[in-house]
């Protein structure tokens, strides 16, 4: 016989089914309505987070073209900044048509070694001169106050140098300091660039590891733009004081090659009126030795005519002591003191005297004709020592063309070592040159 399987499971009720399917039903629309709320609020949200993050995007990238065009204005008056910064390190190192002053500067202080060696080798040239032209005249003075100022102006022209060189370090440590910011400003500039031009469509976007940290070494805005108006105002301070030294330098050059010119003219002067002092006294020297040389011709001369008075005076001695001595053998009363023997005794008396006159005249004559000798040397020693101070100077003069004739055109007149001339001389030169 058939048997009914009956499950084995518990039995609801009929109202628990109802009301089963009344809590699903208004938990269905409750879960709805809670669900339609936060859709509504989703849908606000994210207008309102649309709106927000479009206003902050277009905001920030308002801020960084702001920003890109602050630091590319920062970077064009750095970049005029050096540029000037440049042309005034080129000005003040370089020597050209724009005045470069350090290095004008250095070939004028090579330049003056010229006159310091021409006024040297004068006043080695002068310490040859003799006795007593060896004189402590104007032409030295000149000269030694020459080397002087030539030194003084070497040592401003030094001064000048070694301040440009200073300046030049300090406008190389500026240029350094700026081509550094400037550098700095390029690099800011391509990565604020480079922000710029992303949007949500670029490929290399992506999330990062706490990208709202402070970097290391982070600086405010103000201490940014003050390190940039620092740097920019340090150069042009320093740009305004390379000016002022390179104007100085000039008007050092200016001042230096005034004075030396001024003393070189003042030198030669002393050197032509020196020249013709020694050439007046010379000629008056020359007149003197040839009238002294008449004087020794006219006296020797004379003595040669007292010494043949001398020898017809002893003759007619002789004649008279040999009348006397003869007539002193007459015999016996013959041997009278006549007007004979008077005459003849007063002849040799009045020889006798005549002969003593003759011979103290002659002694007379014999020492003027030495001294006339002993001054004649005198004279013509210091015509010698007049020829070779001339010498000298003229050697001085044709030594001094070098400082305004250029050396590849310079030739000298009178050589150094022989003393000999290059060119036609007048006739006291020759006997300058003679005497020599």
């Amino acid at each position: 016989m058939a048997t009914l399987s009956v499950k084995p499971s518990p039995r609801f009720r009929l109202p628990d089914w109802h009301t089963n399917s009344y809590l699903l039903s208004t938990n269905a629309e409750r879960q709805r309505d809670a669900s339609h709320q936060i859709r509504q609020e989703a849908r606000v949200l994210c207008n309102e987070t649309n709106n927000q993050t479009i206003w902050d995007e277009h905001d920030n990238r308002t801020r960084l073209a702001e920003r890109i065009d602050t630091v590319n204005r920062w970077k064009e008056m750095l970049d005029k900044c050096l540029t000037d910064l440049d042309a005034e390190i080129d000005a003040l190192t370089q020597a050209g048509s724009q005045g470069r002053m350090k290095e004008s500067a250095e070939q004028n202080l090579q330049a003056k070694n010229l006159p310091l060696d021409v006024a040297i080798e004068c006043l080695t040239l002068r310490e040859s001169r003799r006795d007593i032209d060896v004189v402590k005249d104007l032409v030295e003075e000149e000269l030694h106050k020459e080397v002087e100022v030539t030194e003084a102006t070497k040592k401003a022209l030094q001064q000048k140098i070694s301040q440009a060189f200073e300046k030049l370090c300090l406008l190389q440590e500026v240029r350094q300091q700026l081509n550094s910011d400037h550098r700095g400003k390029m690099e800011t500039l391509d990565i604020d660039r480079g922000c710029f031009s992303l949007n949500l469509k670029s490929p290399n976007i992506s999330l990062k590891i706490n990208p709202t940290r402070v970097p290391n070494g982070s600086t405010t805005l103000q201490q940014w733009d003050d390190c940039s108006q620092f740097n920019k105002n340090q150069a042009e301070a320093e740009m305004k004081g390379a000016i002022e030294l390179r104007e100085a330098i000039a008007l050092t050059i200016a001042k230096t090659n005034n004075e030396l010119e001024a003393q070189r003219v003042a030198t030669e002067f002393a050197f032509r009126k020196r020249l013709w002092e020694m050439e007046k006294v010379y000629s008056e020297l020359k007149w003197q030795e040839k009238n002294t040389l008449e004087e020794i011709a006219e006296l020797q001369e004379d003595i040669r005519h007292l010494e043949e008075d001398l020898r017809r005076k002893l003759q007619n001695l002789k004649l008279c002591h040999t009348r006397l001595e003869t007539r002193t053998y007459r015999p016996n009363v013959e041997l009278c003191r006549d007007q004979a023997q008077y005459g003849l005794t007063e002849e040799v008396h009045q020889l006798e005297a005549t002969t003593a006159a003759l011979k103290q005249k002659l002694a007379q004559a014999q020492d003027a004709l030495d001294a006339l000798y002993q001054h004649l040397a005198r004279l013509q020693a210091d015509i010698a020592c007049k020829a070779n101070s001339m010498l000298l100077d003229t050697k001085c003069m044709d030594t001094r063309r070098k400082l305004t004739t250029p050396a590849e055109k310079f030739v000298p007149e009178v050589d150094t070592f022989t003393r000999t001339t290059n060119r036609t001389l007048s006739p006291l030169k020759t006997c300058q040159l003679e005497l020599t």
